[in-house]
């Protein structure tokens, strides 16, 4: 793994990586939460991935914790916010996931394409966003090995759902939960393993095919929950009360057995 920069000491991001929080995670403790960055360098393609660490601090060393890698909506290649949709990932990390947030854009990339067939236009884009997840867990398993990566969850918001989806779909094996916020060009997969959950606006629908039928949700035991919120107030311009209900949906289903 090449380090290309880091915000901090890399001596200080190795401890504060070395921190471990209680697998309890129906319990009601909240921890401080501590922020850092990090870009790393996919060789294979050349490729920089800037990431976001949210670590619970503390310093018990926890058992088996659990890791969840977050994906972000586009963002139109504006770059250089690590710390998007940190009403969540904070949230995550507070309770004791170890929350890594990948940033997916680089200024030099293609737009994400508004023509066409998206479904087949984008998914390059989401392939991309796909290898950027499966080289981040590589390397985090070399770092970090003894993290909880049987019990791994995904989380994506809109374009960052179409890539965890797509994910889903290529490493089913490597994946233990999906929540997906309003993908909607993607399919999820039709699985029981990994459990699928995906949480719905109020304004904008699913290309056809995207969402199981009711009888592929009881067949699988997906949940798919409508909600009240705007696609675009799922991300950090949502209010208190829409932050509020899209965390509990989510530590509900990241509690669900």
């Amino acid at each position: 793994m090449k380090y290309i920069k880091s915000f901090i000491p890399l001596s200080s991001l190795l401890f504060l990586l070395n921190c471990s929080v209680k697998k309890n995670i129906t319990s009601n403790n909240e921890y401080e939460v501590n922020r850092d960055t990090l870009t790393l360098l996919d060789p294979s393609r050349n490729r920089k991935i800037p990431v976001a660490y949210y670590l619970p601090k503390t310093n018990k060393k926890i058992q088996n914790q659990q890791v969840i890698i977050f994906n972000h909506g586009y963002g139109f290649n504006k770059g250089g916010d690590y710390f998007v949709y940190s009403y969540l990932t904070e949230k995550l990390a507070s309770k004791g996931y170890f929350t890594v947030s990948i940033q997916h854009e680089q200024t030099t990339d293609a737009p994400l394409p508004v023509e066409g067939n998206l479904q087949m236009v984008r998914r390059p884009f989401w392939q991309n966003g796909s290898d950027n997840i499966l080289y981040v867990l590589n390397e985090l398993k070399k770092t970090k090995p003894n993290l909880d990566y049987k019990h791994l969850t995904l989380i994506g918001h809109s374009n960052g759902g179409d890539m965890v989806a797509l994910f889903g779909n290529q490493h089913p094996n490597l994946v233990y939960k999906i929540i997906a916020m309003d993908n909607r060009r993607m399919f999820l997969p039709r699985t029981s393993i990994p459990k699928i959950y995906s949480l719905r606006s109020n304004d904008y629908p699913a290309d056809e095919g995207v969402l199981p039928t009711e009888e592929e949700q009881k067949k699988y035991h997906m949940t798919i929950q409508p909600t009240t919120i705007n696609h675009s107030h799922m991300d950090n311009k949502g209010s208190d009360e829409e932050k509020k209900i899209l965390n509990d949906f989510v530590m509900k289903y990241l509690n669900e057995q």
